[in-house]
Protein backbone atom coordinates (compact mmCIF):
# COMPACT_ATOMS: atom_id res chain seq x y z
CA UNK A 1 0.00 0.00 0.00
CA UNK A 2 1.31 3.37 -0.81
CA UNK A 3 0.87 6.40 1.67
CA UNK A 4 0.44 9.82 1.11
CA UNK A 5 -0.02 12.46 3.34
CA UNK A 6 -0.77 16.10 2.13
CA UNK A 7 -0.41 19.55 4.07
CA UNK A 8 -0.80 18.23 7.42
CA UNK A 9 -1.62 20.76 9.96
CA UNK A 10 -1.42 19.40 13.70
CA UNK A 11 -1.84 22.27 16.61
CA UNK A 12 -1.67 21.73 20.59
CA UNK A 13 -3.18 24.67 22.15
CA UNK A 14 -0.17 26.97 21.20
CA UNK A 15 2.49 24.25 20.22
CA UNK A 16 2.73 23.28 16.78
CA UNK A 17 3.18 19.23 16.27
CA UNK A 18 3.21 19.31 12.44
CA UNK A 19 3.42 22.46 9.99
CA UNK A 20 2.13 22.37 6.74
CA UNK A 21 3.77 18.58 6.00
CA UNK A 22 3.46 16.70 2.77
CA UNK A 23 5.02 13.03 2.48
CA UNK A 24 5.03 10.03 -0.31
CA UNK A 25 5.57 6.60 2.04
CA UNK A 26 6.32 3.67 -0.85
CA UNK A 27 4.64 0.40 -1.24
CA UNK A 28 6.37 -2.34 0.60
CA UNK A 29 9.18 0.19 1.64
CA UNK A 30 10.74 1.04 5.35
CA UNK A 31 10.68 4.34 6.49
CA UNK A 32 12.16 5.79 9.55
CA UNK A 33 10.95 9.20 10.65
CA UNK A 34 13.93 10.76 12.44
CA UNK A 35 13.90 13.31 15.01
CA UNK A 36 14.67 15.14 18.23
CA UNK A 37 11.46 14.67 21.19
CA UNK A 38 8.76 17.17 20.09
CA UNK A 39 9.40 17.63 16.45
CA UNK A 40 6.05 16.08 15.47
CA UNK A 41 6.83 12.40 14.19
CA UNK A 42 4.95 10.75 16.30
CA UNK A 43 1.83 12.53 16.07
CA UNK A 44 2.33 11.99 11.80
CA UNK A 45 2.49 8.63 13.04
CA UNK A 46 -0.72 8.57 14.96
CA UNK A 47 -2.57 10.68 12.18
CA UNK A 48 -1.60 7.92 9.65
CA UNK A 49 -3.25 5.55 11.66
CA UNK A 50 -6.18 7.17 12.37
CA UNK A 51 -5.46 7.60 15.69
CA UNK A 52 -5.33 11.60 15.91
CA UNK A 53 -6.80 13.49 13.13
CA UNK A 54 -5.18 16.31 11.57
CA UNK A 55 -6.75 20.02 11.84
CA UNK A 56 -5.99 20.00 7.79
CA UNK A 57 -4.68 18.18 4.93
CA UNK A 58 -5.41 14.77 4.45
CA UNK A 59 -4.30 11.11 4.38
CA UNK A 60 -4.03 9.06 1.19
CA UNK A 61 -3.97 5.35 1.41
CA UNK A 62 -3.21 3.69 -2.07
CA UNK A 63 -4.74 7.32 -3.87
CA UNK A 64 -7.99 7.42 -1.92
CA UNK A 65 -8.48 9.81 1.03
CA UNK A 66 -8.56 8.04 3.92
CA UNK A 67 -8.61 10.65 6.40
CA UNK A 68 -12.78 10.37 7.56
CA UNK A 69 -11.87 6.48 7.78
CA UNK A 70 -12.38 5.09 11.07
CA UNK A 71 -8.74 3.26 12.80
CA UNK A 72 -10.05 -0.38 11.99
CA UNK A 73 -11.35 0.19 8.30
CA UNK A 74 -7.43 1.31 7.38
CA UNK A 75 -6.19 -2.04 7.47
CA UNK A 76 -3.29 -1.12 9.94
CA UNK A 77 -0.55 -2.84 12.25
CA UNK A 78 0.02 -0.90 15.33
CA UNK A 79 3.41 -1.36 17.68
CA UNK A 80 4.37 0.50 20.08
CA UNK A 81 6.88 1.39 22.69
CA UNK A 82 5.96 -0.76 25.83
CA UNK A 83 4.74 -3.71 24.00
CA UNK A 84 0.77 -3.18 25.29
CA UNK A 85 0.08 -6.99 25.48
CA UNK A 86 -2.26 -7.92 27.93
CA UNK A 87 -0.76 -9.70 30.45
CA UNK A 88 -3.45 -11.84 31.51
CA UNK A 89 -3.61 -13.82 27.88
CA UNK A 90 -0.82 -16.27 27.09
CA UNK A 91 1.56 -15.86 24.27
CA UNK A 92 -0.94 -17.45 21.60
CA UNK A 93 -3.96 -15.92 23.12
CA UNK A 94 -2.24 -12.10 22.84
CA UNK A 95 -1.46 -12.97 19.12
CA UNK A 96 -4.91 -14.35 18.24
CA UNK A 97 -6.68 -11.78 20.10
CA UNK A 98 -6.88 -9.58 16.22
CA UNK A 99 -8.51 -12.28 14.98
CA UNK A 100 -10.89 -13.22 17.44
CA UNK A 101 -12.18 -10.25 17.53
CA UNK A 102 -13.17 -9.84 13.76
CA UNK A 103 -17.04 -9.42 13.20
CA UNK A 104 -18.86 -12.83 12.49
CA UNK A 105 -18.45 -12.50 9.00
CA UNK A 106 -14.97 -12.27 8.97
CA UNK A 107 -13.40 -14.34 11.66
CA UNK A 108 -11.63 -17.08 11.02
CA UNK A 109 -12.06 -20.68 11.96
CA UNK A 110 -10.76 -21.70 15.58
CA UNK A 111 -8.35 -24.08 13.21
CA UNK A 112 -7.70 -21.40 10.52
CA UNK A 113 -6.61 -19.42 13.75
CA UNK A 114 -4.51 -21.91 15.13
CA UNK A 115 -2.94 -22.05 12.35
CA UNK A 116 -2.27 -18.59 11.56
CA UNK A 117 -0.92 -17.85 15.32
CA UNK A 118 1.55 -20.97 15.01
CA UNK A 119 2.75 -19.69 11.93
CA UNK A 120 3.14 -16.12 13.38
CA UNK A 121 4.89 -17.09 16.50
CA UNK A 122 7.63 -19.54 14.18
CA UNK A 123 8.16 -16.38 12.15
CA UNK A 124 9.15 -14.23 14.85
CA UNK A 125 11.12 -17.49 15.99
CA UNK A 126 8.71 -17.96 19.54
CA UNK A 127 7.00 -20.71 18.70
CA UNK A 128 8.07 -22.15 21.59
CA UNK A 129 6.69 -19.86 24.39
CA UNK A 130 3.35 -20.45 23.37
CA UNK A 131 1.88 -20.99 26.86
CA UNK A 132 3.61 -18.33 28.79
CA UNK A 133 2.35 -14.81 29.77
CA UNK A 134 3.40 -11.65 29.03
CA UNK A 135 5.54 -10.86 32.34
CA UNK A 136 7.64 -14.10 32.30
CA UNK A 137 9.51 -13.04 28.38
CA UNK A 138 12.04 -10.43 28.39
CA UNK A 139 11.56 -7.27 27.19
CA UNK A 140 13.00 -8.34 23.49
CA UNK A 141 10.71 -11.48 23.68
CA UNK A 142 7.34 -8.73 24.36
CA UNK A 143 8.36 -6.70 21.64
CA UNK A 144 8.24 -9.76 19.03
CA UNK A 145 5.02 -10.66 20.53
CA UNK A 146 3.67 -7.35 20.00
CA UNK A 147 4.72 -7.31 16.42
CA UNK A 148 3.06 -10.60 15.67
CA UNK A 149 0.26 -9.72 17.07
CA UNK A 150 -0.21 -6.59 14.63
CA UNK A 151 0.71 -8.75 11.96
CA UNK A 152 -1.98 -11.66 12.42
CA UNK A 153 -4.47 -9.04 10.79
CA UNK A 154 -2.75 -8.98 8.16
CA UNK A 155 -2.57 -4.93 7.93
CA UNK A 156 -1.61 -3.35 4.51
CA UNK A 157 1.02 -1.28 6.55
CA UNK A 158 2.92 -1.52 9.90
CA UNK A 159 3.41 1.49 12.21
CA UNK A 160 5.99 1.25 14.72
CA UNK A 161 6.35 3.86 17.69
CA UNK A 162 9.91 3.97 19.26
CA UNK A 163 9.82 -0.06 18.94
CA UNK A 164 12.94 -0.81 20.81
CA UNK A 165 12.83 2.66 22.65
CA UNK A 166 12.84 0.70 26.00
CA UNK A 167 14.91 -2.13 25.80
CA UNK A 168 18.89 -2.03 26.15
CA UNK A 169 21.73 -1.02 23.57
CA UNK A 170 22.54 -5.09 22.73
CA UNK A 171 18.91 -5.99 22.26
CA UNK A 172 18.52 -3.04 20.23
CA UNK A 173 20.87 -3.70 17.96
CA UNK A 174 19.99 -7.75 17.73
CA UNK A 175 15.91 -6.68 17.36
CA UNK A 176 16.95 -4.22 14.56
CA UNK A 177 18.60 -6.28 12.45
CA UNK A 178 15.50 -8.97 13.42
CA UNK A 179 13.23 -5.91 11.98
CA UNK A 180 14.97 -5.49 8.98
CA UNK A 181 15.17 -9.12 7.74
CA UNK A 182 11.56 -9.65 8.64
CA UNK A 183 10.63 -6.59 6.50
CA UNK A 184 12.60 -7.77 3.76
CA UNK A 185 10.51 -11.62 3.67
CA UNK A 186 7.16 -9.94 4.31
CA UNK A 187 7.37 -6.55 2.21
CA UNK A 188 4.44 -4.88 4.10
CA UNK A 189 4.79 -0.96 3.81
CA UNK A 190 6.32 0.06 7.38
CA UNK A 191 7.11 3.41 8.68
CA UNK A 192 8.85 3.52 12.30
CA UNK A 193 9.90 6.71 14.66
CA UNK A 194 12.82 6.45 16.31
CA UNK A 195 15.06 9.45 17.43
CA UNK A 196 18.13 6.54 17.39
CA UNK A 197 20.59 8.21 14.23
CA UNK A 198 22.22 5.07 14.07
CA UNK A 199 18.53 2.89 14.20
CA UNK A 200 17.12 4.58 11.12
CA UNK A 201 20.18 4.62 9.09
CA UNK A 202 20.92 0.99 9.68
CA UNK A 203 17.05 -0.24 9.13
CA UNK A 204 15.16 2.16 7.01
CA UNK A 205 15.31 2.17 2.82
CA UNK A 206 14.33 6.10 3.26
CA UNK A 207 14.77 8.27 6.24
CA UNK A 208 12.65 11.83 6.92
CA UNK A 209 14.52 13.94 9.02
CA UNK A 210 12.37 16.12 10.51
CA UNK A 211 12.67 19.44 13.02
CA UNK A 212 10.64 21.65 15.32
CA UNK A 213 6.99 20.04 12.80
CA UNK A 214 8.90 20.12 9.26
CA UNK A 215 10.31 17.76 6.98
CA UNK A 216 14.33 18.80 6.80
CA UNK A 217 15.19 15.84 4.32
CA UNK A 218 13.94 12.58 2.92
CA UNK A 219 16.02 10.59 1.16
CA UNK A 220 18.12 7.36 1.62
CA UNK A 221 20.52 7.06 4.80
CA UNK A 222 23.26 7.00 2.62
CA UNK A 223 21.79 10.41 1.06
CA UNK A 224 21.26 11.88 4.49
CA UNK A 225 24.28 10.72 5.93
CA UNK A 226 26.61 12.02 3.29
CA UNK A 227 24.37 14.82 1.20
CA UNK A 228 22.51 16.64 4.31
CA UNK A 229 20.52 19.32 2.96
CA UNK A 230 20.94 21.41 6.24
CA UNK A 231 22.74 22.77 9.31
CA UNK A 232 20.30 20.71 11.62
CA UNK A 233 20.38 17.58 9.35
CA UNK A 234 24.39 17.46 9.36
CA UNK A 235 24.31 18.20 13.45
CA UNK A 236 21.93 15.43 13.98
CA UNK A 237 23.21 12.56 12.19
CA UNK A 238 26.35 12.14 13.82
CA UNK A 239 29.37 13.98 15.54
CA UNK A 240 30.49 16.70 13.80
CA UNK A 241 33.32 19.41 14.16
CA UNK A 242 31.96 23.51 13.21
CA UNK A 243 34.24 25.89 12.01
CA UNK A 244 33.49 29.15 11.81
CA UNK A 245 34.24 32.01 9.64
CA UNK A 246 33.87 34.19 6.04
CA UNK A 247 33.86 32.28 2.99
CA UNK A 248 35.18 34.30 -0.12
CA UNK A 249 35.46 32.89 -3.71
CA UNK A 250 35.61 29.14 -2.47
CA UNK A 251 37.86 29.18 0.38
CA UNK A 252 36.68 29.53 3.92
CA UNK A 253 38.58 32.06 6.61
CA UNK A 254 38.49 30.53 9.87
CA UNK A 255 40.59 31.16 12.65
CA UNK A 256 43.91 31.85 11.97
CA UNK A 257 43.42 28.96 8.64
CA UNK A 258 42.14 29.45 5.20
CA UNK A 259 40.00 26.08 4.46
CA UNK A 260 38.38 25.04 1.16
CA UNK A 261 34.98 25.41 -0.03
CA UNK A 262 35.20 24.99 -4.06
CA UNK A 263 31.25 24.33 -3.92
CA UNK A 264 30.89 28.63 -2.98
CA UNK A 265 33.67 29.78 -5.62
CA UNK A 266 31.12 32.56 -6.29
CA UNK A 267 30.11 33.67 -2.78
CA UNK A 268 31.57 36.94 -2.47
CA UNK A 269 32.41 37.65 1.78
CA UNK A 270 29.69 35.97 3.46
CA UNK A 271 29.63 34.33 7.07
CA UNK A 272 29.55 30.42 6.77
CA UNK A 273 30.16 27.53 8.54
CA UNK A 274 32.18 24.20 7.91
CA UNK A 275 31.17 20.81 8.58
CA UNK A 276 33.48 18.32 9.54
CA UNK A 277 32.68 14.60 10.68
CA UNK A 278 35.68 13.24 13.02
CA UNK A 279 36.32 10.64 11.09
CA UNK A 280 37.19 12.99 8.13
CA UNK A 281 39.64 15.14 9.86
CA UNK A 282 43.75 14.04 8.49
CA UNK A 283 46.10 13.81 11.66
CA UNK A 284 49.53 14.38 11.33
CA UNK A 285 52.61 15.51 13.89
CA UNK A 286 53.08 19.26 13.84
CA UNK A 287 56.13 20.78 11.39
CA UNK A 288 56.74 23.97 10.78
CA UNK A 289 55.76 23.96 7.40
CA UNK A 290 52.75 21.85 7.82
CA UNK A 291 49.72 23.23 6.10
CA UNK A 292 46.52 23.06 8.29
CA UNK A 293 45.06 23.58 11.45
CA UNK A 294 47.71 23.62 14.59
CA UNK A 295 46.00 22.09 17.63
CA UNK A 296 47.10 20.54 21.13
CA UNK A 297 46.55 17.15 21.90
CA UNK A 298 44.64 17.11 25.03
CA UNK A 299 42.97 13.61 25.53
CA UNK A 300 43.09 10.46 23.82
CA UNK A 301 40.41 7.99 24.23
CA UNK A 302 41.73 4.56 22.57
CA UNK A 303 40.00 1.79 23.05
CA UNK A 304 38.73 -0.94 20.43
CA UNK A 305 39.40 -0.43 16.18
CA UNK A 306 39.12 3.58 16.54
CA UNK A 307 41.24 6.00 18.47
CA UNK A 308 39.27 9.25 19.65
CA UNK A 309 41.26 12.19 20.08
CA UNK A 310 40.25 15.51 21.78
CA UNK A 311 42.03 18.96 20.26
CA UNK A 312 42.44 21.97 21.10
CA UNK A 313 42.68 24.42 18.41
CA UNK A 314 45.81 27.37 19.12
CA UNK A 315 44.15 30.24 17.25
CA UNK A 316 41.08 30.24 19.12
CA UNK A 317 41.00 27.82 21.54
CA UNK A 318 37.99 26.18 20.32
CA UNK A 319 38.27 21.81 20.92
CA UNK A 320 37.96 19.42 17.91
CA UNK A 321 37.04 15.81 18.13
CA UNK A 322 39.20 13.67 15.53
CA UNK A 323 38.84 10.18 14.86
CA UNK A 324 41.22 7.77 13.67
CA UNK A 325 41.75 4.16 13.40
CA UNK A 326 43.95 2.89 16.63
CA UNK A 327 46.56 0.84 14.62
CA UNK A 328 47.49 4.30 13.47
CA UNK A 329 47.10 6.00 16.78
CA UNK A 330 49.58 3.60 18.33
CA UNK A 331 52.17 3.95 15.32
CA UNK A 332 52.14 7.75 15.51
CA UNK A 333 52.51 7.01 19.83
CA UNK A 334 50.62 10.53 20.76
CA UNK A 335 50.85 12.08 23.87
CA UNK A 336 48.65 14.23 25.74
CA UNK A 337 50.06 18.34 25.58
CA UNK A 338 51.57 17.16 21.81
CA UNK A 339 50.78 19.55 19.29
CA UNK A 340 49.42 18.44 16.18
CA UNK A 341 48.16 19.28 12.93
CA UNK A 342 44.82 18.53 11.31
CA UNK A 343 43.07 18.68 7.73
CA UNK A 344 39.70 18.18 6.25
CA UNK A 345 39.63 15.75 3.62
CA UNK A 346 35.64 16.26 3.68
CA UNK A 347 33.89 19.49 4.57
CA UNK A 348 30.70 20.64 3.58
CA UNK A 349 29.89 24.30 4.37
CA UNK A 350 26.68 26.25 4.83
CA UNK A 351 26.51 29.48 4.37
CA UNK A 352 24.35 32.18 5.82
CA UNK A 353 22.65 33.52 2.32
CA UNK A 354 21.74 37.18 4.73
CA UNK A 355 25.61 37.71 5.51
CA UNK A 356 26.63 38.80 2.21
CA UNK A 357 28.73 42.50 2.20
Amino acid sequence: MTIEVQHIRKQFGQFTALDDVSLQFPDGQLTALLGPSGCGKTTLLRIIAGLEHPDAGSVLLDGHDASRRHVRERQVGFVFQHYALFKHMTVFENVAFGLRVKPRSERPSEAQIRQKVKQLLELVQLDWIADRYPPQLSGGQRQRIALARALAVEPRVLLLDEPFGALDAKVRKELRRWLRRLHDELHVTSIFVTHDQEEALEVADQVVLMNKGRVEQLGTPDQVYNQPASPFVYGFLGNVNLFHGRVHEGVLASGGVELEAPQHANVADAQAVGYVRPHDLEVERYTPDAEGIVVTLRRAHAIGPLAQLDLERQDNAELIEAVIPNERYGKLALKEGEKLVVRPRRMHVFVDEGSNI
